[in-house]
């Protein structure tokens, strides 16, 4: 059978791309096996990444181990925590596009016959996948694995603590030392922060739609399993290699269902929502909101990790990790057990034998955290085209809230108000100009929501934005709002004391004025232009689509 490699290792034409392998000091022998993309997204930025040369080595062990030439090539990353309250959030949805394009050109521009990709954190992930399922070769994931949970007084902690640990500074509730005691005990190493936040949400869910192995969601980065693993992914590639098996095999209609419902029993990070559009875009497969709804409303939220709960990622692997929830979910028929997964098996004998061995990291489906999955997508006059909560998160008090809207048009704007003591209990803190266009980028909303936390405010203050929040956020934080603002959204015509009811069991939002006085406004109403006019991020503007179809570039 040809491979794609031929194009440049085979005949007498590909005589001169031969002497170009051997300058590198690859061999005829290594040549003659399959050539495998060993796509690293290493850094010395990035704590989920900063290992990653080390499972990379792994994952090339593994490979040699099956017969195949391991061929490492790079792929950028943003550290979202670092990136987080400045300029820098506007490049992290971004980013996740030049990684698609990125993986795709090194991968078409050498014919690699198959790819492991080797990410860890937000964009990343995503990214890789698109750009596989976009190409449609074989393909396994093998991230870095989730950081074990820091301590502080005596208290297993994560970054979304941290960050809520800013607002309890501000409003006097611990002071420097106390500030301090975080900074220096929360993250205790490498890896993807330890909650469920999008990172791990996106290595878990690469388990459930089967392009990762057994234990790449949950295994942590610091045990010899995640190694044990990297050396698996590497033989794993050779088989779908020689079987054929490509990534949209793994990655159809019925294996996203399956992640789906295991999003909603996990408590995934809402940032999920927009990665499982993109992807299933590139799978050419018809996605929308309504599933999600629909997927939530028969699936047990079986799972509260942080920053929903107290657990982590080590205590879900302990608990039997993504396996055992999958068997769970399996005894109420939310999961397709024949499906292919990327270690050549199905989903039934990869979940075969697993059980949930700790109730307090997953609950079994008869006795469930809620009746409902984790992620909830609301609509009404603000968002004719959907919103995204991350439900499990959201205090019950805060399921159905009422209250006057504070506007402001720049997340700066918003923060600042907070930490001023300006907000009070019972507002709806609106955030807008902060979507895929208007950002553009579409930050996330980590510092304010941390801040409401840290303030004990969230669970009386509900924010809403256009832009997106952190799997790190809790709280009534509702985002994604679509239309954005800066495309004529509704969000855009709020004012300053109207009245905004959120009813979460209902997926409903609205802003409790006229369809004549939303019409009227609207006459005058004029978007804001995005405040980047040059570069990357101007061409992103241009180019992005609406968050509810994913927020991918839209090729027209």
């Amino acid at each position: 059978m040809a491979r794609r490699s031929d194009n440049v290792t085979k005949g007498v034409e590909r005589a001169p791309m031969r002497s170009l392998f051997y300058a590198m000091g690859y061999t005829k022998e290594e040549l003659e096996r399959p050539l495998i993309g060993v796509v690293s997204a290493h850094s010395e930025i990035v704590p989920g990444h900063f290992h990653l040369d080390k499972v990379v080595e792994a994952v090339k062990a593994g490979v040699r181990m099956a017969g195949g030439t391991p061929i490492m090539v790079p792929a950028i990353g943003v550290c979202d925590g670092i990136a987080m309250g400045h300029i820098g959030m506007k490049y992290s949805l971004a980013s996740r596009e030049l990684i698609a394009d990125s993986v795709e050109t090194m991968t078409q521009a050498h014919q690699f016959d198959g790819l492991v990709l080797v990410p860890n954190c937000d964009k990343i992930v995503p990214g890789m996948v698109m750009a596989a399922v976009r190409m449609n070769i074989p393909a396994v994931v093998c991230s870095g694995g989730p950081m074990m949970s820091g301590l502080v007084g005596g208290v297993e902690t994560s970054l979304s603590k941290m960050f809520e640990a800013v607002g309890a500074r501000k409003a006097g509730i611990i002071d420097d030392v106390g500030l301090e005691e975080y900074e220096l005990n929360t993250c205790p190493g490498c890896g993807s922060c330890s909650g469920m936040y999008t990172a791990n949400s996106m290595n878990c869910l690469c388990e459930a739609i089967g392009i990762g192995l057994p234990g790449n969601g949950t295994i942590p980065a610091v045990e010899s399993g995640r190694l044990q693993l990297a050396k698996h992914a590497g033989m794993a590639i050779m088989n779908l290699v020689e079987k054929d098996i490509k990534a949209r095999d793994i990655i159809n209609e019925k294996s996203i269902r399956n992640a789906l419902a295991c999003d909603m029993a996990l408590g995934c990070s809402s940032n999920s929502v927009l990665h499982l559009l993109a992807i299933a875009n590139e799978a050419g497969v018809n996605l929308d909101l309504n599933l999600f709804n629909q997927m939530s409303g028969k699936t047990p939220n079986l799972c509260h990790l942080a920053p929903a709960g107290g657990t982590h990622m080590h205590d879900l692997n302990n608990a039997g990790g993504i396996g055992a929830v999958m068997a769970e979910l399996n005894k109420i028929g939310l999961i397709d057990t024949s499906l292919i997964t990327a270690n050549g098996k199905t989903v039934g004998e990869n979940i075969q034998g697993k059980y949930i061995k700790n109730n307090d990291a997953i609950k079994g489906v008869d006795a469930p955290y809620s009746q409902t999955g984790g992620i909830a997508i609301l609509w009404g006059n603000i968002a004719q085209e959907g919103c995204v909560v991350k439900r499990s998160a959201v205090a019950p008090e805060m399921l159905q809230h009422t209250g006057p809207a504070r506007v402001f048009d720049c997340e700066e704007d918003a923060i600042a108000a907070i930490y001023d003591g300006q907000i009070k209990d019972g507002d709806v803190v609106v955030i807008r100009y902060e979507g895929p266009k208007g950002g553009p980028g579409m930050r996330e909303m980590l510092n304010p929501t941390s801040a409401l936390a840290g303030m004990k405010l969230d669970k009386t203050v509900a924010l809403i934005t256009d832009g997106r929040f952190s799997g790190a956020s809790r709280g009534a934080s509702i985002g994604h709002v679509c239309p954005e603002a800066a495309s004529g959204g509704n969000i855009g015509l709020i004012q300053e004391g109207d009245q905004i009811e959120i009813d979460i069991p209902a997926s409903k939002i609205n802003v409790l004025v006229s369809d004549e006085e939303l019409e009227a406004r609207r006459k005058v109403y004029v978007p804001r232009e995005p405040n980047v006019k040059s570069g990357w991020l101007y061409r992103y503007a241009k180019l992005v689509g609406p968050s509810c179809k994913g927020a991918v570039m839209q090729e027209d």
